[in-house]
């Protein structure tokens, strides 16, 4: 069996770090439900507000049993988890630990309550972009990091031949 690598040990810190920081936010807003029920505005363009999601991204399959989705978020980060445990690069570590995290504390809403617990509220106008949590944000980072960071690391080296 392979010996976990200083790379896959980055992974374990970011997702724990990012799972504890997810659920740390969504119960201090699940404790000020009251505050937030209407929407709290906390500068122009950006409220906190309180919102349970049933659903997946902008409350897609919100139809689907929250079992199903917590089976197959499991799933995904099992593979996300065996992905981070083999990589070398500390980059990819970084993208799979903040997507791993994120992906766990919004099973972890799952199972507690059915559905995941939104408070981030941005808008344009009267546009509001769908209520998102920490767990959302750091799935996106991760991504952005899997998809972006590599990619700049490439073009140094292509740079130099």
């Amino acid at each position: 069996m392979k010996r976990p690598t200083f790379a896959s040990a980055v992974a374990g810190c970011i997702a724990v770090a990012a799972f504890v920081t997810d659920q740390a936010t969504k119960a201090l807003a699940s404790a000020n439900a009251e505050a937030l029920a209407g929407g709290l505005g906390v500068f122009p363009g950006f409220n906190l507000v309180l919102h349970r999601n049933s659903g997946v991204s902008f409350g897609m399959l919100s139809d689907v049993s929250p079992f199903i989705l917590v089976a197959l978020a499991l799933v995904i980060a099992a593979w996300l988890a065996v992905l981070a445990f083999r990589t070398e690069r500390s980059s990819d570590a970084v993208g799979y630990g903040l997507i791993l995290g994120g992906a766990i504390g919004n099973v972890a809403d799952r199972v507690r309550f059915g559905g995941v617990t939104d408070f981030l509220d941005f808008y344009i106008g009267e546009s509001h972009w769908p209520a998102f949590n920490l767990a959302d944000t750091a799935i996106f980072f991760g991504v952005m990091v899997l998809l972006f960071w590599p990619r700049r690391h490439l073009r140094g080296q292509n740079e130099a031949t």
